[in-house]
């Protein structure tokens, strides 16, 4: 039987991808759109999918209903500040439950944020905020939990960076850390979506690899040495992050301040947020991709350049 997907968020980099995954298992998929969207590029790739868009006002909860009617799973890919992530979500929880959708989906993609409590992150705070809403909600959840998404490694991050022949850390240069591609994280949205027996958090990782791991990879890969550089231990960044965050008052506006940024680092490599165990096993026909593959990928674009 084809289930029936309601996605929103479906224009966005990753709710594209997700609905490219699920239609690539046969489910019918309702991508749900602001009425404003325009017929720009992104709009005509999920028409070209097949997907059925549905134009819908989130804020209206007669429309959301009518919208869901009929839907087996919604998944958000949602991205926003508190407003989105616990507002508008709850408009679409809220919804769902009214017409009967059996599972939600929630825009929580990121890594283990249910072990930071201790560790401030802004936007994993609203996510367990929300979590709190949806677990009290009468209708099956299910989080997918990916670390970090493996493509930022290709914008220059000083994590890894293939040109100053880098790799830049804080706190020990052995911490595993968890990344997945936005691809990866697609796909097992989208099979986690038609699993019955789908757990309420799937914990997954493309590759586990640490700062020291980085830069070994980064010199076979080139044939120059990387330098692992130490910023410094993680209570220092937890010092930057504060004098960063108080410089910076316009950033609270900002789905990605820098001093969220570093947020997200200090919860990575201080191990508080590692996804341990992973299902990964859960997922036999993902071939997933490596650090490894991503930073061949790289390298190959750079000569062409």
């Amino acid at each position: 039987m084809t289930s029936t997907i309601a996605l929103a968020g479906a224009t966005g980099n990753l709710g594209l991808r997700i609905a490219k995954a699920l239609r690539q298992q046969d489910a019918e998929v309702w991508a749900l759109v602001r009425p404003e969207t325009g017929d720009d590029d992104k709009l005509a790739a999920l028409i070209e999918s097949r997907c059925t868009v549905v134009k819908v006002d989130l804020a209206n909860p007669e429309q959301l209903q009518a919208a869901l009617k009929g839907a087996d799973v919604v998944i958000s890919a949602l991205q926003g500040l508190r407003d989105v992530i616990v507002g508008t979500q709850t408009d679409l929880l809220n919804a769902a439950v009214a017409v009967g959708v059996r599972r939600f989906i929630p825009s929580d993609y990121a890594a283990d944020f249910t072990k930071t409590e201790d560790e401030p992150n802004r936007n994993f705070d609203m996510r367990r905020e929300f979590g709190t809403v949806l677990d009290a909600a009468p209708i099956e959840a299910v989080s997918v939990l990916n670390g970090m998404f493996m493509d930022l490694l290709a914008y220059g991050m000083p994590l890894f960076d293939l040109r100053k022949h880098s790799v830049t850390y804080w706190g020990e240069p052995n911490q595993l850390l968890d990344l997945t591609t936005m691809d990866d994280t697609a796909f097992v949205t989208a099979l986690a979506a038609l699993d019955p027996q789908a757990p309420r958090y799937v914990r997954v990782a493309g590759d586990q690899i640490s700062a020291a791991g980085l830069a070994a990879l980064g010199g076979e890969l080139t044939g120059t040495p990387f330098q692992l550089v130490r910023a410094g231990n993680i209570a220092e960044l937890s010092q930057a992050i504060e004098k960063t965050r108080a410089a910076d008052p316009g950033g609270e506006g900002e789905e990605f301040p820098r001093w969220q940024q570093m947020q997200y680092t200090r919860n990575m490599m201080s191990g508080k947020a590692k996804l341990d165990p992973v299902d990964n096993a859960r997922f036999p026909t993902i071939a997933w991709t490596s650090v490894r593959d991503l930073a061949t990928g790289m390298l190959a674009h750079q000569g062409g350049g």
